[in-house]
């Protein structure tokens, strides 16, 4: 069965960096785009980043020139690497795929910036 695991979370400081990894499991992991989302406490899941299965990628604003996704297809894994991290990141972050016309989504891995 399709399994995402996220790991990486933790507590950092504003201006830190985090790396954010999901391991991919029970689906033919090169032949899919994935994506990480958030969700704040409060507030409704939003989209972070996306990437394709030929390697584009996309980003909300609010993380444009700060986060990277990237992806492994050899290892079946995609991660977010978050620079100059903010107050506004904390947030639960989970990894997601669609694969056979069905969404998944990890466990999620909470992120705290705070000093």
């Amino acid at each position: 069965q399709v399994q995402l695991v996220e790991s990486g979370g933790g507590l950092v400081e504003p201006g830190g960096s985090l790396r954010l990894s999901c391991a991919a499991s029970g689906f033919t992991f090169s032949g899919y785009g994935m994506s990480w989302h958030r969700q704040a406490p409060g507030k409704e899941r939003e989209l972070v980043a996306t990437i394709s299965i030929g390697g584009s990628t996309g980003y909300a604003d609010s993380v444009k020139g700060r986060f990277t996704i990237s992806r492994d297809n050899v290892r079946n894994t995609v991660g977010l690497q978050m620079n100059s991290l903010k107050p506004e990141d904390t947030a639960v972050y989970y990894c997601h795929g669609f694969v056979g016309l069905r969404h998944y989504w990890g466990q999620g891995t909470q992120v705290t910036v705070s000093s």
